[in-house]
């Protein structure tokens, strides 16, 4: 008697989830196991509540799973890689040694430390470049960002000889300069991580692994190695706006002009619109937090203004 066609998916997501597992294990290195680390996985109510888990099990890790109970509306409700307050708490209450959390669609990940402190996209792909570069498998010495992404992953970058572009913001920029020019390291701070030389696109649990390897290989805590570089304080503040485009009034581009010129060597500025808002984006990096915040609030009031 043939399968239902409910019986059918049933069986095909089984296989594919299956599949997934096993090829996620073949990105951590054969050598290495995860015995005796204790791993808080936060899946966000999404698409890894199965799958996450399991890689860590049979890789050998203590496994405390979070956000796993989806029910179609609690999705990144409370917990993922955009509110890790949870499984901070669960880290600290469990004596855990790191934390991953994902998003509802597991392509993205942040990693919190034995502290329950975040490390965000930045420091997770400064990690991986500089384990890359080290290894001579970092294609052309480069890491592919987005002009999001902090000043001083960049400092800390070109001290490494490690060369690092900056694309519009959104993953897909960063996919397609990774294509043109040969890359296969690349994200944003938000946490997607893309490693072309196993997956075509973001994937959040194949990034902790990467993590994951350098922590067992070297014997270091996580936070030794959540903290690659000191970022620069950075600030950004939304403008609503209607009508004209705003960054072609006079006193805009003034204040623009002089936030750049107080600013100096000492940091950067970044003005955009919002892709799905009528909002502008002023963000602002200064190693001087104060004239950072006097910067960014009086081209934001040229704005209102305008």
């Amino acid at each position: 008697m043939s399968d239902t066609p409910a019986v059918w998916v049933w069986k095909r997501i089984q296989a594919d989830r299956s599949r997934y597992i096993e090829f996620a294990k073949t990105t951590f290195p054969r050598k290495l196991r995860l015995d005796g680390v204790k791993i808080v996985i936060d899946c966000a109510n999404g698409a890894s509540y199965r799958t996450a888990p399991d890689v860590l099990w049979e890789l050998g890790a203590t496994v405390i799973p979070i956000g796993v109970e989806p029910d179609g509306y609690n999705i990144n409700k409370g917990c993922g890689s955009t509110d890790t307050a949870l499984a901070s708490r669960t880290v600290l209450e469990h004596g855990a040694d790191m934390a991953i959390c994902l998003d509802g669609d597991a392509d993205r990940v942040m990693i919190l430390d034995e502290k329950g402190q975040v490390a965000d996209g930045d420091q997770i792909m400064a990690l991986i470049a500089g384990l890359w570069a080290d290894e001579r498998r970092l294609a052309k010495s480069t890491l592919v960002t987005t002009v999001m992404s902090n000043l001083g992953l960049e400092r800390h970058l070109a001290k490494r000889g490690i060369r690092m572009i900056r694309t519009a913001v959104g993953d897909r920029y960063v996919v397609e300069e990774m294509r043109r020019g040969g890359y296969n390291l690349g994200g944003e701070q938000s946490g997607h991580i893309v490693m072309t030389d196993y997956v075509t696109t973001g994937d959040g649990l194949i990034a902790a692994l990467q993590f994951l390897a350098a922590m067992v290989e070297s014997g270091k805590k996580a936070s030794a190695l959540a903290n690659v570089f000191m970022p620069v304080p950075q600030m950004m503040e939304n403008v609503r706006f209607n009508g004209s485009d705003p960054l072609q009034a006079v006193a805009v581009k003034a204040a623009i002009a002089a936030g750049e010129a107080r600013f100096g060597a000492k940091g950067r500025l970044l003005i955009r619109k919002s892709g799905t808002e009528a909002l502008m984006r002023v963000m602002g990096e200064c190693e001087d937090e104060a004239l950072l915040g006097e910067v960014v609030h009086a081209i934001a009031g040229a704005i209102r203004d305008a």
